[in-house]
């Protein structure tokens, strides 16, 4: 893997392609889908990284040990029996105010990583709808394009009314309403 000249940080994703079971349109994609993620996740400002890095440490099982160790210890020591004197006796005011307040911080910075996640998740929506409209456009035309062929050399078709459907464009916002139409039909 070499890196970009424009970011160094960024792996350029443009070595020659070393799989030969994939064609290389598939490796170009890969390296494209690759390279685009790479400069999305250097684009995220501090606060973002922030956020993900905490998510990130939350989200794992040693962060649940931890609290069991933590909260276990905090118990232990809060109850007189190694001759400590209780700086937290029971109902535990301190503990409870900070396991609050932890979790305050913990659902905000997630909730800002999933916000970031559902812009990209969003954006990769956008980008699937515009190439499944290109696709269908193109689609529609290589049928009206075969249909032609057929009928110039004179080939009977037995689905013709089925032929002349998928000739029609496909308008989204047509299909859209459709959906609607038939949810808010549905008994819930």
């Amino acid at each position: 893997m070499v890196f970009d000249s424009e970011k160094s940080a960024i792996p350029a994703y443009d070595d020659a392609p070393d799989n030969p079971a994939l064609s290389d349109v598939v490796e170009r994609n890969i390296r494209t889908i690759l390279k685009l993620r790479a400069q999305s996740a250097l684009q995220r400002s501090v606060q973002e990284r922030l956020a993900d890095g905490i998510t990130s440490v939350s989200g794992r099982l040693s962060f649940v040990y931890f609290h069991v160790v933590w909260f276990g210890a905090w118990l232990l020591l809060n109850t007189g029996w190694f001759g400590l004197k209780a700086f937290d006796p029971y109902p535990y005011g301190l503990l409870t105010m900070i396991v609050s307040l932890e979790a305050i911080f913990l659902s905000t910075f997630v909730l800002i990583s999933q916000n970031r996640l559902s812009e990209e998740s969003d954006r990769r929506a956008d980008l699937d709808l515009h190439v499944g409209l290109l696709t269908e456009a193109e689609l529609t035309r290589v049928v009206k394009m075969l249909h032609a062929i057929q009928d110039k050399l004179g080939i009977e078709c037995e689905e013709t009314e089925e032929l002349a459907d998928l000739e029609l464009s496909t308008r989204p916002e047509d299909v859209l309403a459709e959906i609607d139409r038939l949810r808010q039909r549905r008994p819930q």
